[in-house]
């Protein structure tokens, strides 16, 4: 998960204790999100049923919906502009 590293490498800048509970919060949303996949709200600017969000504090955890799996997609600064992404989620 580079995204999630690089967010790390940046909030460590100030605070490696803030950095790892960033992580550890993440990773525990991202692990939960195989019980209840459909408990994330579908991503407003897309409008697609199978790729849903859940917020982690500013943060964007982005996952589609397979049918075998779900994918993490991204995790991103809630402000980014998804545009910047549109590409990540054809592939998927």
């Amino acid at each position: 998960m580079d995204d999630l590293e690089s967010i790390a490498e940046y909030i460590a800048r100030d605070s490696r204790y803030y950095a790892g509970a960033v992580v550890e919060k993440v990773l525990e949303v991202a692990r939960n999100i195989a019980k209840f996949p459909q408990a994330g709200r579908i991503v407003p600017e897309l409008g697609e049923e199978t790729l849903r969000e859940h917020f982690v504090y500013s943060y964007r955890l982005l996952y589609r919906i397979k049918p075998e799996r779900i994918l993490i997609v991204a995790v991103i600064h809630g402000r980014r502009l998804m545009a910047s992404f549109g590409q990540r989620f054809e592939k998927l």
